[in-house]
């Protein structure tokens, strides 16, 4: 480096052995730490002796301001309207459930209903049939019994009593037809 004029700054010693810890942690010279920490404070115009950073506190103020009407924005714009639809939506799909519940289930009752009522009627049509295939043996067994009655009076009646075949048969029809 090209010799400048110099001038000298004195501090306590305690302040150098600071000094020099944060040269060495930033592998600078004492002398080019110094430069560098004159140029920071001078371009960026901060107060080195306030911590806090006033102009920061009002930078990040300003930028948490824009953050914040931006995001009121975007909540008039996008949020408050998609909610409010998807409040309808959900109130019409419970209004659709509740509907199509109430369907199914009327519908549900009334199939059953058919159901009972068809269970009802096989059920007495079954109690028929039985009963016309009970009536139909008991006929078939009068029937027999009258056939084989008419068969052993002819055969006992012999070939020559007309009269008394005429009337054998007469008895058996009018059996028959009582039946």
């Amino acid at each position: 480096m090209e010799q400048e004029n110099v001038n000298t700054v004195k501090y306590p010693a305690s302040i150098d052995i600071k000094f020099a810890k944060v040269a060495s942690t930033l592998a600078l010279t004492k002398r080019e730490l110094f430069i560098k920490m004159v140029e920071y404070f001078y371009r960026t115009k901060k107060d080195p002796g306030d911590i806090n950073d006033e102009l920061l506190k009002t930078a990040l103020a300003k930028s948490h301001k824009a953050y914040t009407s931006f995001i009121k924005t975007q909540e008039q714009l996008l949020l408050i309207p998609m909610k409010e639809s998807m409040d309808k939506m959900i109130s019409n799909q419970k209004d659709i459930v509740k509907y199509f519940n109430e369907q199914v289930v009327n519908a549900n009752k009334s199939i059953l209903k058919g159901q009972q009522e068809q269970i009802t009627r096989l059920q007495e049509t079954e109690k028929l049939f039985v009963e016309a295939i009970e009536n139909k043996e008991k006929l078939k067994a009068s029937f027999l019994q009258i056939l084989n009655g008419y068969i052993r009076n002819r055969e006992e009646l012999g070939a020559f009593k007309t009269r008394e075949r005429e009337e054998l048969a007469e008895t058996a029809r009018k059996r028959v037809v009582n039946l």
